[in-house]
């Protein structure tokens, strides 16, 4: 068969890359290694997405931000930076910017469910489900593609939208720099005695990374980052072990705690692709661009390449183009870089920065805060990037 895009991946950014190219005359498949079940009701995987104004608006204009359940939007209105035992913390304010509110928390699991139901309704979308590369030939007009099951499919473009560790990207010969911070991220919702204020937390301890994002009522998505036997140690605890030992992390700052939820764990890698594209294909989502955690940032850069490279694509359609252009890829390269690059040194920097317990280095992160809070535009310019509609 033959299709002019072919996207690898039915994660958020590749169904969200479909929905935006639906509807523009083009022939589009999904394909992806699970089952349908598994993608048409995901399962709870603890991960609370960070959704600023422009992914908002995007999530909008492609209609699945109305299909998201209320009570899984849960609003971010600001957001502030503790370091070691330290009361002393840079905030981070909405009304700095003007605004009500910094974002929207948002169950990566309610983001998922959404965007497969809004691709399930476009005619000139096909998913399939339980789908397997086992190779790609590129060519100067289009691109093979081998199924496990011995099909073949053709494509004028073809997307990699399969993780930080595509499998993908492999098969196209494009390296990545992968970032092994070699810590362990654990997950998971818990209900707390005081109220969060609808504010997030950074906590950079010593020895240990805590961060709190505020769901709706008194409840909390708390994320711990550990080397990766204490958090196997911590999911082997009852669930009340679990919450007494949370308060302690948390230096019962939030009082009594209880979990609400399943607990999960991930490994903390950064990747960032070496190139972006190759012949007539392109990286979007984790395949391009693996975020650390720590800024929550990851999907709104996911967004960004869909966004990107959908408008070029339409706008060489609307042109009678070649969507798969060597120049357009080019381009999209170039923006992609440009959008993503600084951001992603500057948090891998202060990772390091503030994941340093050496003595010296204690004393230059607390000073780096409090001259962080002194300065005004940069705490403003924090807060207008993230409530920016585009």
């Amino acid at each position: 068969m033959t299709f002019d895009v072919v996207i690898i991946g039915a994660g958020p950014a590749g169904l969200c890359l479909a929905r935006a190219l639906a509807g523009h005359g083009l022939s589009i498949a999904v394909l992806e290694r699970q089952a349908e079940p598994a993608l048409a009701e995901p399962a709870f995987d603890g991960r609370e997405i960070a959704l600023t104004h422009a992914s908002q608006a995007q999530l909008e204009r492609l209609g699945l931000w109305a299909r998201l359940p209320a009570e899984d939007i849960a609003v971010l209105r600001d957001a502030q930076v503790f370091n070691g035992p330290s009361l002393f913390a840079l905030q981070i304010r909405a009304e700095q910017a003007g605004a009500e509110r910094l974002g929207h928390l948002v169950a990566n699991q309610a983001i998922r469910r959404a965007a497969w139901q809004a691709v399930g309704e476009c005619a000139d979308v096909a998913l399939r489900c339980d789908s397997a590369l086992s190779a790609i030939r590129q060519r100067d007009d289009g691109v093979e593609l081998e199924l496990q099951n011995g099909e073949r499919l053709q494509a004028r473009l073809l997307v990699a939208a399969d993780s930080r560790f595509s499998e993908t990207r492999r098969q196209l010969g494009i390296g990545a720099q992968l970032k092994d911070f070699g810590k362990t991220m654990l997950v998971c919702r818990m209900e707390h005695e005081r109220d969060h204020q609808q504010v997030a937390w950074e906590w950079f301890g010593y020895g240990q990374t805590l961060a709190l994002l505020p769901l709706n009522g008194r409840q909390s998505s708390v994320v711990l980052t550990l080397p990766p036997r204490q958090i196997e140690r911590l999911q082997g605890l009852d669930e009340t072990a679990f919450a007494r030992e949370m308060e302690r992390r948390f230096e019962r700052r939030l009082g009594a705690m209880r979990l609400v939820s399943s607990r999960h764990a991930y490994p903390l890698v950064g990747a960032y692709a070496r190139r972006m594209v190759g012949s007539r294909c392109a990286l979007i989502g984790d395949a391009a661009v693996g975020m650390h955690p720590v800024t929550a940032h990851g999907f709104n850069f996911g967004l960004g390449s869909v966004q990107r490279l959908s408008e070029l694509v339409l706008a060489a359609r609307g042109r009678g183009r070649d969507i798969g252009a060597a120049g357009l890829l080019a381009r999209y390269e170039r923006q992609q870089r440009l959008a993503t690059w600084p951001l992603y040194q500057a948090t891998n920097l202060l990772v390091e920065l503030y994941t340093d317990d050496r003595l010296p280095v204690r004393l230059l992160r607390g000073a780096g805060l409090r001259l962080a809070q002194g300065l005004l535009p940069l705490r403003q310019g924090i807060a207008r990037q993230l409530i920016a509609r585009s």
